[in-house]
């Protein structure tokens, strides 16, 4: 069931970033039902003064028009609840539950993303660097993700750009708002290169000086590495690395021209506390190596992703960001993920997990036994009780996942269901 109108009308009560929306989730099964509870003039939801005056100017009917105002201007929508939803964000401390967008969002689904930040005024030498790495990341494969700002940003933003490679953009305003007004005719380069502009706040946002340092946390954590080119130590871009440090995310550091100017003081900093020091674009795919955690994540992604979207089109052949996904990361559909769909449409709705006999032996079993134990386990519980690689296991229990024996859950944890 679409149920966009609901997410987008209880963004416009709760007002984007507002951790009270996810206070009400979590006493609900749906947005819907969130709805549902406030327009019966229900007690148990005990609504600020903003809140209730924001329900007096908003009913679901704006909430439709706006969806419907946003396709007229070729802005897509995507609520939490749909498989579109960039899975990076999912399990942050406050996603947004709807995003706004225009462009190709299938390009954060199933991808190396990495985030590159630095100054507005960054010096020759980071530029240089800046482009240098951005644009032979891209070459490969890799996509971009930036804050559009003047310097680095928009020089990442280039570099792949020039490539014919997707890049995104993570605004601090409305996506269809002149800002910054330098970068603005830069914008149909980057969406015809298949790139993506997206922000949390609806068309018409005007880019208000609180919203960037909000903004941020989607910024770090689209990239499932950092990069940080230049920063000094009261930079913007030090909570960008900090946010990407808290949500798991490899920061990578450029070494300073100068050790001793201030311009690279956040630098510094950073590579003191443990940030890796990037000395080669090799520095970064070496992190996505094959059967790397972060290789593992981005295949599990996308295999959500194509999990997910099953469910919601009756023929997956024909749908073509699925598509573009298994050309893109060369998901061929063979070997064992072949395997598991054949099994699961043959077996239908009558498929049976009451028991493990369907499970083969070896690392399956021992992790199903294992979750059914205990009934919820977190995934590094899981890999030091069986002493696994991270890598390995991330791949087994999406196929344990896509049989129907366990179910992730927030937080990198995982329930039977059997």
């Amino acid at each position: 069931m679409n149920d966009k109108k609901y997410w987008v009308w209880l963004t416009m009560i709760f007002e984007g970033g507002n951790y009270r929306f996810w206070q009400m989730m979590g006493y609900f099964e749906s947005a819907q039902e969130i709805c549902s509870e406030l327009l019966s003039d229900s007690k148990f939801i005990n609504l600020t003064d903003k809140e209730r005056s924001n329900m007096k100017s908003y009913s679901l009917r704006n909430a439709e028009e706006l969806i419907a105002d946003c396709a007229a201007k070729g802005i897509g929508i995507v609520a939490y609840s749909e498989p579109e939803y960039p899975n990076q964000l999912r399990f942050i401390a406050d996603p947004p539950p709807v995003l706004f967008y225009k462009g190709n969002i299938s390009c954060l689904t199933g991808t190396r993303t990495i985030t590159c930040v630095g100054t507005r005024k960054a010096s020759d030498y980071s530029l240089s660097v800046c482009g240098r790495v951005c644009g032979g990341l891209a070459r490969k494969g890799y996509v971009i993700v930036s804050g559009f700002a003047l310097g680095i940003d928009i020089t990442s933003h280039l570099a792949a750009a020039d490539c014919g490679m997707p890049t995104v953009c993570v605004m601090g305003c409305g996506v269809d708002v002149d800002y910054p007004r330098e970068n603005f005719e830069y914008r149909d380069r980057i969406i015809q290169s298949g790139g993506l502009f997206i922000s949390e706040y609806p068309p018409g946002t005007k880019p208000n000086r609180w919203n960037f340092p909000r903004r941020n946390r989607i910024l770090s954590a689209l990239g499932r590495a950092a990069v940080i080119f230049e920063a000094s130590l009261k930079s913007g871009s030090l909570i960008t690395a900090n946010l990407a440090a808290d949500q798991g995310r490899e920061v990578f550091v450029i070494p300073p021209a100068d050790i001793f100017s201030e311009r690279y003081g956040g630098n510094k900093k950073l590579i003191a506390e443990g940030a890796v020091p990037l000395m080669d674009v090799e520095d970064v795919t070496g992190y996505f190596k094959p059967n790397s955690s972060a290789a593992a994540q981005v295949k599990t992604d996308a295999f959500a992703y194509i999990i997910d979207s099953s469910e919601h089109t009756s023929d997956i052949s024909e749908h073509s960001v699925m598509n573009e996904i298994i050309k893109r990361e060369n998901l061929s559909l063979n070997e064992s993920y072949a395997e598991m769909v054949k099994a699961a449409e043959a077996a239908g709705d009558s498929a049976d997990t009451s028991d493990l006999s369907a499970v083969p032996e070896g690392i399956l079993r021992d992790i199903a036994e294992l979750v059914k134990k205990e009934n919820k386990l977190h995934i590094d519980v899981i890999a030091a009780e069986l002493k696994t690689d991270s890598s390995e296991l991330l791949m087994k229990l999406t196929e344990l996942e896509m049989l129907g024996y366990i179910k992730s859950c927030p937080g990198r944890i995982y329930e039977a269901n059997f």
